[in-house]
């Protein structure tokens, strides 16, 4: 496998994690600022344990990093170009309406 090849399929596992309305709603609420498990819960409506998973799945991606705040995980974007993922694909939608 060529190295064009090996990016293709590591973006195609990349919008494998994007394809997830979860993990999609996850990151819209870490756009503009961090969060703990527990805020994102809520925020979701959602298990802390059902939270995590998708966190964990999430950070494998590089796609969220987390930061230690005392006793609490805080959470957010990892960087700029998923804010710009993110942006451009709501972006495409917005154009289709």
């Amino acid at each position: 496998m060529n190295e064009r090849e090996v990016y293709t399929e590591e973006l195609a596992e990349l919008f494998k994690v994007f394809g997830d309305s979860t993990r999609l709603r996850i990151m819209h609420l870490l756009f503009d600022k961090e969060m703990c498990v527990q805020d994102i819960a809520e925020g979701l409506d959602m298990t802390q344990s059902a939270i995590s998973h998708q966190l964990k799945i999430l950070k494998n991606s590089h796609l969220v990093k987390s930061r230690r705040d005392g006793k609490q995980i805080m959470y957010s974007l990892d960087d700029d170009h998923v804010r710009t993922i993110i942006s451009v694909g709501l972006e495409h939608i917005e154009e289709l309406h």
